[in-house]
């Protein structure tokens, strides 16, 4: 008797549609081009997204500059470039430094040569050998001991500077992995994080991908405006961090979609979590403190999948977002456990690839 076995889902792959994209595009496979890119495909820079397409199947390298200036402020190439030259420049003087204190060394090596051959010459008085060398040594002794103390100094200012350095990189890294909305972490940091579940096969089966999405976020916006939709964005952000353990990862991965990595718990804990979250923000209230208008009922529908049902990162988003359909398919404001059969009959389309 053998059992059937289902057909592995295809999942697709980002890097490959973004760079079939710039290709189409006649775009330069250059790093930050892919990046403009990457920001529009996933969605966490509409206005981004609206540019980009907006140039069309023509665009200039000048425009595509002009573009990542205007959106991206943290100038990544620049930071990395400019960190590179200062890190690159004090590595060089803290060699140039220690090649300083190498040929003092020799000089003072030689010098114990010379005495050493001084004081085992039978030509010279025992007077005159002990007054001589003491003199050479201690001066010889002392002007290395001077110059060792100024290499640690020198040294030491070298590495505090190149310490300073690493923490403006730490910076940079964290506020290029934040939402600026939302002060979540974004989507690139999400992908990272996602990637890192597989790295610990025990963790997989007490570690759960949630997907969160605003349900009709779209008509919030078209009847209240973006203003608005960012308010109650932030509001819905702040909403799941308050109701998740302080380790628990959360992004905000694009538009309205929000995304857990919850670790150490089985699934009907996680389904615990979901449903704590989605009857908060039922129950929070989105009014306009001035004029008093009520923007909700505003709720979110949840799909739900452990990592040990994924053979990696890609199968796993799938199926949590195979799940979330699930749940907003069921009539929204809910949320949904993903299991084996369940079946996602659309695909996602983005506007950037859209004639």
């Amino acid at each position: 008797m053998t059992t059937a076995v289902a057909p592995k889902t295809q999942v697709p792959d980002v890097a490959s549609q973004i760079t079939f994209a710039m290709r189409s595009m006649g775009v330069a496979p250059i790093p930050r081009n892919y990046e403009l890119f990457y920001e529009a495909y996933i969605g966490s820079n509409p206005a981004l997204t609206r540019d980009l397409a907006a140039l069309g199947n023509q665009a200039t390298q000048e425009e595509l500059d002009e573009l990542g200036a205007q959106h991206f402020s943290h100038g990544a190439g620049r930071v990395f470039d400019d960190a590179h030259t200062r890190i690159a420049a004090e590595l060089e003087s803290v060699l140039r430094v220690l090649r300083q204190e190498q040929t003092s060394l020799e000089s003072y090596n030689r010098l114990l040569g010379e005495t050493y051959n001084r004081i085992t010459s039978k030509n010279t008085s025992s007077a005159d050998l002990i007054q001589n060398a003491l003199h050479l040594l201690t001066e010889a002794t002392g002007n290395t001991m001077a110059h060792g103390e100024r290499t640690v100094e020198n040294v030491v200012q070298r590495s505090n500077e190149m310490d300073q350095v690493r923490k403006e990189l730490d910076e940079y890294k964290r506020i290029a992995n934040t939402d600026s909305l939302t002060r979540l972490s974004n989507r690139r940091a999400f992908d990272d994080r996602l990637a890192a579940v597989f790295n610990n096969p025990a963790m997989r089966p007490i570690t759960a991908l949630v997907l969160a999405d605003i349900d009709n976020f779209k008509k919030i916006n078209d009847t209240y405006g973006h203003p608005v939709g960012d308010k109650i964005l932030a509001t819905v952000a702040s909403v799941i961090r308050a109701n998740v353990r302080r380790d628990v990862f959360v992004a905000r991965t694009g538009g309205e979609e929000f995304a857990l990595i919850i670790e150490g718990n089985t699934a009907d804990e996680v389904m615990a979590v979901a449903e704590r979250i989605r009857r908060t923000l039922e129950a929070t209230p989105f009014k306009n403190s001035r004029t008093r208008v009520n923007y909700g009922p505003v709720t979110v529908s949840v799909g739900i999948c452990m990592a040990s049902s994924a053979e990696d990162a890609g199968e796993l988003y799938h199926k949590s977002d195979v799940a979330l359909y699930g749940a907003k398919n069921a009539g929204r404001n809910c949320s949904v456990l993903f299991e084996d059969g369940m079946q996602k009959d659309f695909t996602k389309s983005w506007l950037i690839y859209k004639a």
